[in-house]
């Protein structure tokens, strides 16, 4: 989470097949995302405990 409550994840596609992934796209799947203001109230729902 963040310090606005806006919930961070990981990345999809980076753990295999990176041969043919240009370099600056795999750099980019390695940094965090946010999740989308849509999917926000499901996600903290699935959370352990409140924020």
């Amino acid at each position: 989470m963040t310090a606005r409550k806006k919930v961070v994840h990981k990345k999809a596609f980076k753990s295999h097949i990176l041969t043919k992934k240009e370099s600056n796209r795999k750099r980019g799947l390695g940094q965090k995302g946010l999740v989308s203001k849509a999917d926000r109230p499901a996600i903290k729902k699935l959370l352990p405990y409140e924020f």
